[in-house]
């Protein structure tokens, strides 16, 4: 109940900064899964996430001792945006540790929302050691550290989108499915859910190579993981918060684990039927609607859509990730006879009219009969890859298919 209480009371200090984002029913979803699919979009924030909701709260509640010192936080990414926006706003100095790593790009985009209020240090080559350099930078300064999740005030800020929801529906919500990084919005939306509306289902999402809530709570203690895909980078943490883990270990229904490229396959959707951009944690709820199409039949469903922070730069490996997870892209490694006419013979003969090769590596050796060749073909119809393999092997090309070992794929592609 304390919670619940400090997100009414995070609704007024951030109503004239923060917008009311619309809750807007889609019509395509609804139709592909036989129900009202509804999504929450935080991506139509000032800084295009909702980060800002929970960056503003803390920051705003801050005595006007605390203030003074400056805040500083750590962040490559939405939270880094959300406090340069509301340090510009409240007029408070930000020290915002990012790593070295981090695309030029990025920077830009913070110091964009933050003006002269904001100064980025560049310290450490991962996300972990900056974060690090801020913590000890707060220390010797005396200044306040606004944690991107596990925060009281910032989990309340986040938790205004439940208020929002269900203040905007006109029917009972009977799923809600939440994008789960470091777990702020989904313990301050599931709060509001758990007290003002038992019966709707909250459903948590985690990209698949970074399930850090799952782990955790199959494990019923926060755990920190060892190696994480970090592609869906808004949502994609080793441990998440431990007042973060609390709370939605007893709140949410269920969660969903969804493979990166699945998530692709949905960013792509989305910007060519919807005109909407989205960055991958921003897709997480929508891709993971497939997962539940059974029990959603006939519900009323709302997805909250996280952000639109995505890099154009990283449009060529979406679209490479999202074609592997179609099984739609295949790579081989062959053996190609060292003579004239073999690459037309591979094309005529193993090759389907609508085959395409998208990648192609030969180096010649003229002391070899054979040589390794690298081939990406491209399909229209994943079933065709059974008549590629069936032919090769037919012709007698010697080959190993590459999609399936991971070590090598990413030696020889990536």
């Amino acid at each position: 109940m304390e919670l619940l209480k400090e997100i009414y009371e995070a609704r007024e200090r951030i109503k004239d900064v923060v917008v009311h984002t619309p809750l807007m029913k889609n019509e395509n979803l609804s139709k592909e899964f036989s129900a009202q699919v509804f999504l929450k979009r935080e991506d139509l924030q000032p800084v295009r996430s909702y980060k800002l909701r929970g960056a503003y709260n803390k920051i705003v509640s801050l005595s006007a001792e605390e203030q003074s010192k400056g805040v500083v936080c750590a962040s490559a990414g939405n939270h880094a945006q959300g406090v340069a926006y509301a340090c510009h706003k409240l007029n408070i100095k930000a020290t915002i540790f990012m790593p070295v790593t981090t695309p030029p790009q990025k920077t830009k985009q913070v110091k964009l929302f933050g003006k002269d209020k904001v100064e980025i240090v560049l310290k450490g080559d991962t996300f972990d050691e900056s974060s690090q350099e801020a913590n000890c930078f707060c220390q010797k300064i005396g200044a306040i550290f606004i944690h991107p999740f596990d925060d009281e005030k910032v989990m309340a800020g986040q938790g205004t989108i439940g208020l929002e929801l269900l203040e905007d529906t006109k029917t009972p919500i009977d799923y809600l499915f939440l994008p789960i990084g470091g777990g702020g919005l989904a313990s301050g939306v599931s709060t509001v859910f758990k007290q003002l509306s038992p019966p709707t289902k909250i459903i948590g999402v985690e990209p698949a190579g970074a399930p850090s809530m799952t782990n955790s709570i199959k494990k019923g203690v926060n755990t920190t993981l060892g190696n994480i895909d970090k592609f869906v980078d808004g949502a994609s943490v080793k441990r998440v918060g431990e007042k973060t883990f609390e709370i939605c270990k007893d709140s949410l229904e269920d969660i969903i684990l969804v493979p990166e490229g699945k998530i692709c396959t949905t960013i792509l959707r989305l910007y060519n039927e919807e005109a909407i951009v989205v960055e991958p944690a921003g897709a997480l709820t929508i891709a993971a609607l497939d997962f539940y199409q059974e029990k959603i039949k006939g519900k009323n469903v709302v997805c909250v859509v996280s952000g639109s922070n995505n890099d154009i730069t990283r449009t060529e490996e979406i679209k490479e990730r999202s074609l592997l997870y179609e099984e739609l892209k295949h790579y081989f490694l062959v053996q190609f006879p060292q003579r004239p006419g073999a690459l037309k013979e591979f094309m005529n003969d193993i090759l389907g009219p609508n085959d395409d090769i998208a990648y192609f590596q030969y180096s010649k050796k003229n002391n070899k009969e054979t040589g390794p060749v690298i081939v990406g073909v491209e399909l229209k119809n994943k079933h065709d890859l059974f008549y590629i393999e069936e032919k090769l092997t037919a012709k007698k090309f010697t080959y190993q298919y590459l999609n399936g070992n991971k070590d090598l794929f990413t030696h020889l592609i990536l």
